[in-house]
């Protein structure tokens, strides 16, 4: 039986989450160790080993040793290609290249603002820092203006990069779940008719739905 891989890091953590629900698409087994941030456990020296910038998520598949989630999310779909959600990178050059172009998206011009707005509004009042209502305003009009760009694309197809559920979908559920669901901000995402239709299929997945649970039993 395969070793599972590791993953180290909280699920309320967009990061880690995203990793998770991966892993959950492609079928591959995986163990979740906890890292108590508060403590100041991922800037210990034997966490610094396999995460060089202190962060989460860590990554750990036998011998080897990943950060940043989305390279982790791309190598896991392409290790793990013959299981679980087989179309989840692609099956051929330009269905790759689709995908890869909406995934720049949100690295480029989705998460920044929608980052910004998760942690001002959804975890600064809950570690007692001051919001910045400037900052908000900003990347409220900043990610406004992006998925009105979503909004045409998905009028045009069923998920972001064609028709089939994929990876550039997937790397947008930890940030938007925060803004629709511990923000007031929802309606950015709710009120547009394809990107409203597009969030409601995307969360609804089976594979969400258990992250989602994880978040609930870890907080």
């Amino acid at each position: 039986m395969a070793t599972p891989v590791k993953v180290h890091g909280p699920p309320l953590s967009t990061a880690v989450s995203r990793v998770l629900a991966c892993l959950i698409e492609k079928d591959v087994q995986f163990q979740l160790i906890p890292v108590n941030m508060p403590k100041g456990e991922h800037k210990s020296p034997d966490f610094l080993k396999i995460q060089p910038f202190g962060q989460v998520p860590a990554f750990q598949d036998e011998s080897t040793s990943l950060f940043e989630s989305r390279a982790i999310c791309r190598y896991v779909c392409e290790k793990y290609a013959e299981k679980g959600n087989k179309g989840l990178y692609g099956s051929n050059p330009l269905a790759k290249a689709s995908i890869e172009q909406w995934l720049e998206a949100e690295g480029q011009s989705f998460n920044p603002p929608s980052s910004v707005l998760v942690f001002q509004l959804a975890f600064a009042p809950r570690m007692k820092i001051k919001q910045d209502q400037s900052l908000i305003n900003q990347n409220h009009d900043k990610l406004a203006k992006v998925l009105e760009v979503y909004e045409k694309r998905l009028g045009e197809s069923r998920f972001l990069a064609g028709d089939e559920f994929s990876l550039a979908d997937l790397s947008h559920l930890p940030n938007t779940h925060y803004l629709v669901n511990a923000t007031d901000r929802g309606e950015l995402f709710t009120l547009k008719k394809n990107v409203g239709r597009w969030w409601a299929e995307i969360s609804s997945r089976d594979s969400w739905k258990k992250v989602v649970d994880m978040q609930k039993h870890s907080s």
